[in-house]
C-alpha cells in the first residue's frame, strides 16, 4: 500500500501512450499495474490496443480473482496476468508476486514463451528493488520484499527526511 498515490491525478489513455511512446518500441514487454487496470477496463482496452506491438507481451496485475474477470475482449491483448490480491499472510517466495496466494496465468503463446519460466520460487540473487531519484519524485521499480520499505523509510528518517507510509497511523487517521 505504500506505493499508492493517495490520490492521483486524472490522466486520458492519449495522455499515457505519449508519454511511452519515446521508448515503446524499445521494450520487450509492458507491464500494467494498479491501483486495479480493471476497474477502468475501458480504458486499459484502449491502453493495451494501443501500446500493442508484435513481440511485446503485456502483462497485466490485478487484485481480482481471475475468475471474477471477463478477459474475452481482451483477446490478444494480455498475454499473462497476475490474479488474486496481494495478502500479507502469505509469504513472498514466488517470481513476479507479492504473495504466494497470488497466481500467474498465461493466455497466449507469447506469455508463455516469455513469462512461462516465472512459475517458480526467487532465488536470493533476484531479490532487487531499483530506486530512480527525479526531481521531485521517487520510482521504484521491482517488488519490494517485506520489509524494504521499513528499512528504506528507517534510512531516510537518518538523514533528516519526513517520511509517511500506510503503516504510519497518522496517515490513516488523515485519509479518512
Amino acid at each position: 500500500m505504500d506505493t499508492w498515490a493517495s490520490k492521483s491525478p486524472d490522466h486520458t489513455v492519449e495522455e499515457v501512450v505519449s508519454s511511452v511512446a519515446s521508448w515503446l518500441s524499445q521494450a520487450d514487454g509492458i507491464t500494467i499495474s494498479g491501483g486495479e487496470p480493471f476497474d477502468q477496463a475501458d480504458a486499459l482496452h484502449e491502453l493495451l490496443r494501443q501500446v500493442r506491438r508484435p513481440g511485446q507481451d503485456i502483462l497485466v496485475y490485478s487484485g481480482y480473482a481471475l475468475e471474477k474477470l471477463d478477459l474475452s475482449r481482451f483477446d490478444g491483448l494480455i498475454d499473462a496476468i497476475i490474479a488474486d490480491p496481494f495478502s500479507l499472510a502469505h509469504p513472498q517466495t514466488l517470481a513476479l508476486r507479492g504473495s504466494d496466494n497470488q497466481r500467474l496465468v498465461c493466455l497466449t503463446p507469447l506469455g508463455r514463451a516469455s513469462l512461462g519460466d516465472q512459475e517458480r520460487r526467487l532465488s536470493a540473487d533476484e531479490r532487487h528493488l531499483d530506486l530512480m531519484f527525479g526531481e521531485n519524485e521517487v520510482f521504484m521499480v521491482g517488488i519490494p520484499a517485506r520489509g524494504d520499505l521499513s528499512k528504506l523509510s528507517e534510512l531516510l528518517r537518518a538523514q533528516g527526511h519526513q517520511v509517511n507510509t500506510t503503516q504510519d497511523e497518522r496517515v490513516f487517521d488523515e485519509r479518512d
